[in-house]
């Protein structure tokens, strides 16, 4: 590791504090109704989406409405996605002739952008027009950030609100989420991106003429190249900052054309974070307690940090396999070093292990390096942020309900330890509570670990992956965790367009997705008809250290514990391999 890269890591936890707690004090008042001048803009927008919803807009939700809600929204997108590919040929706006998209392919990729995984089993730019692009997977990059943000909203109430039947209304959170936040900052960050030379373009494709003819695998002379374009910065921008990371381009933010310099792969950086981190504190102002979420954010950051340097100090350790075939991979004032394999060299190490870490402990999925290049240790540290359930700021509002669910799982525990009735924030935790938390807690491995041993036993499974042993292992296991995680991000060396791959691949998305924001919309509304106790002699304060020490202890140990032994059967027998002598 050098300074130099130590010293970009830092810097980018300082701005990404820096631009949480004003982004957070705007989303209180988003939230509240007082969106100021930016009201007056697009308040007429507003009360005219709220007129097509209808009567159900002007309602207030039990936790049930809330959640069928939701449900029915999001099943219309799916739908309406699906068409939208099986349609393709038939569109505007596809310059380069795409044909209709195959079914299962369509219904898979319909599934992962509506529960904000943004899975990819296909390349962009090979596989969908211009029309799928904006009309199909931007809106949905909007629309299933502000459903999580919307869930979001909802479990806060839990907590605030004093005997209760309702959550606030799912329309009106999502509407406001998409005017008043995610558009604003994607219009701004998109007009940013094109002038730092991100590609914003209606044209064809561009036929560039080689200087030196190439022959292909098959012995065929190539003269030209293939240079696709197309609205990139438009879908790139709401990408990143609605932690959704679906890339316009199949090489996703390695590739130039959507992320061209080290200045463009900062932003990114801090647009997957900053409204994960602004959600934090979010929380800590609606509850009228900003110690609560100063302390969430600072246990996350620490947790981040850690893994950022753990993914660091392995990729800067090299490869022992190229060392010994005499391979220079020591660092100098010209080369960073380390294992250069599958990371572009405008970023270098520091970069692409800080991009890693931040695009697995959110739920983007986006990547700036290959990181089925990385070395086993180095691979080990996304996997190991998406086995914490994406709760170290974790996707769009996603991550803190998350991360809300295990605060109420810690709270038991120490109550058990303690033997009193156990509380979270003036709220009494109760077996229902408790049963709900164990379905969101648990539904995550399963949802991992069925499919994995299904797939490691299947010989057509394992023909789709590149690599043998332990790496194709990896592999696998990667694609399932990222998938039940809402994630999108993928080791790189896995064939995913397969009738297995795609169908279960959509189930495990889906349920991934609704089959925790169910039950945490149903603790949300038994929370709100709770009445909100007075903190006593006994009460366990939880925006100390120890509580957050407690909390984030549960988080790992739950991990580690359900994960620890396929990951000795992937990353970590890898490691030993390749370092065996």
């Amino acid at each position: 590791m050098t300074g130099n890269g130590l010293a970009q890591i830092a810097l980018y936890f300082l701005v990404l504090t820096g631009l949480a707690v004003p982004l957070s004090a705007w989303m209180e008042r988003i939230y509240a109704g007082r969106a100021g001048w930016l009201e007056t803009v697009l308040g007429p927008l507003e009360r005219g989406l709220y007129r097509l919803i209808g009567p159900a807009a002007g309602q207030a939700q039990d936790w049930r409405s809330y959640a069928l809600a939701v449900l029915v929204f999001s099943g219309a997108g799916i739908v309406l996605l699906f068409v939208l590919q099986l349609a393709q040929a038939a569109l505007p706006l596809n310059p380069q002739a795409q044909p209709a998209v195959p079914a299962a392919l369509a219904l898979n990729t319909a599934v992962s952008f509506v529960t904000n995984t943004n899975w990819q089993n296909y390349a962009g730019e090979a596989t969908l027009g211009y029309a799928v692009q904006m009309l199909g997977l931007t809106v949905q990059n909007f629309l299933s950030a502000a459903t999580g943000l919307a869930v979001m909203l909802a479990l806060f109430r839990g907590f605030t609100q004093r005997e209760s039947a309702t959550l606030g209304n799912f329309w009106v959170d999502l509407v406001r989420s998409v005017l008043y936040l995610l558009l604003p900052l994607a219009l701004g960050f998109a007009l940013v991106l094109v002038a730092c030379g991100v590609v914003q373009s209606f044209a064809p494709y561009v036929q560039a003429t080689l200087l030196q003819p190439l022959a292909d695998a098959d012995g065929h002379t190539l003269g030209s190249q293939t240079i696709a374009l197309g609205p990139v910065a438009s879908q790139l921008a709401i990408k990143h900052l609605g932690t959704n990371g679906g890339g316009f381009f199949n090489a996703n933010a390695a590739h130039p054309f959507e992320n061209p310099t080290p200045l463009t792969d900062f932003l990114l950086v801090l647009a997957q974070t900053v409204i994960p981190a602004a959600s934090v504190l979010l929380f800590g102002r609606l509850l009228g307690d900003r110690r609560q979420g100063r302390a969430l954010l600072a246990g996350m950051l620490l947790v981040l940090a850690l893994a950022a340097l753990a993914g660091y100090a392995a990729e800067s350790a090299g490869n022992p396999r190229l060392a010994a075939l005499g391979v220079d991979q020591a660092g100098t004032d010209a080369s960073p070093g380390g294992n250069l394999e599958g990371k572009e060299v405008r970023f270098g190490l520091a970069r692409s292990a800080l991009f890693a870490a931040t695009t697995t402990a959110t739920s983007t999925g986006a990547v700036d390096a290959m990181h089925d290049s990385f070395t086993p240790l180095g691979g080990l540290v996304p996997l190991a942020l998406m086995q914490c359930s994406e709760t170290i700021l974790g996707g769009v509002g996603a991550g803190m309900y998350g991360m809300l669910v295990y605060a109420i799982v810690a709270v038991f525990v120490a109550g058990l330890m303690v033997g009193r009735t156990p509380e979270y924030l003036g709220k009494k935790i109760e077996p229902f509570e408790m049963k709900m938390a164990a379905i969101v807690v648990l539904l995550m491995p399963a949802l991992v670990l069925l499919p994995v041993a299904a797939g490691a036993i299947d010989a057509g499974v394992t023909a789709t992956l590149s690599n043998p042993g332990a790496h194709g292992f990896s592999e696998l296991l990667y694609a399932y965790t990222s998938m039940a995680n809402n994630n999108g991000s993928a080791f790189g060396g896995l064939n995913g367009n397969t009738a297995f791959h795609n169908l279960a691949g959509a189930l495990v998305m889906l349920l991934g997705r609704f089959g925790t924001i169910v039950p945490v919309l149903a603790i949300a509304g038994s929370l709100a008809a709770r009445k909100i106790v007075p903190p006593g002699a006994g009460t366990l304060p939880t925006h100390t250290p120890l509580f957050i020490g407690f909390l984030l202890g549960t988080v790992i140990v739950v991990g580690a514990l359900t994960f620890f032994p396929v990951l000795a059967l992937g990353p970590i027998v890898e490691h030993l391999q390749l370092w065996a002598q």
